[in-house]
């Protein structure tokens, strides 16, 4: 048998000084870039991402802060919030899917963002929302919308 794998790389540069053109101020406007994300994870896995912003939400850059099982990921406050103070951020979004589809908030997504958003807090950060993806549909959570922040 043969294998092939084709790779494609792209490098975008902006130039110096110039904002990125791509605004995240919604909810809506998060789980549609989370869905980007998500289709580049493309397994049976949980993914945690963290979107940082500036201060007029305008995406700095995402990293991919933890690939755990079909059901939990390892995610530790100082991955997220460390990222945030090097890039200059001044807010941040995270985001993470449910391989089983249902995104529905577990107790632990809920206990996380708490620690997180208190974090967040104590270095004058601003954590917008909590976007919870579930594979292979269309839905997902907010828990700004939800009220859970």
């Amino acid at each position: 048998m043969r294998y092939r794998l084709k790779l494609a790389t792209w490098v975008v540069h902006r130039e110096p000084g110039q904002p990125s053109p791509r605004v995240l101020s919604s909810p809506q406007a998060a789980a549609l870039f989370a869905r980007d994300l998500l289709r580049a994870a493309d397994d049976d896995k949980e993914h945690f991402w963290v979107i940082y912003l500036n201060s007029q939400n305008r995406y700095l850059l995402h990293t991919l802060v933890s690939t755990g099982t079909q059901s939990a990921s390892l995610v530790h406050p100082r991955e997220v919030l460390g990222p945030a103070l090097r890039v200059g951020a001044a807010s941040l979004i995270l985001v993470h899917n449910h391989p089983s589809g249902d995104p529905t908030p577990s107790r632990e997504d809920l206990r996380l963002t708490r620690q997180l958003v208190d974090g967040a807090q104590l270095l004058d950060l601003h954590l917008h929302d909590h976007v919870i993806i579930g594979n292979g549909t269309e839905r997902w959570v907010s828990l700004a919308q939800r009220g859970a922040l």
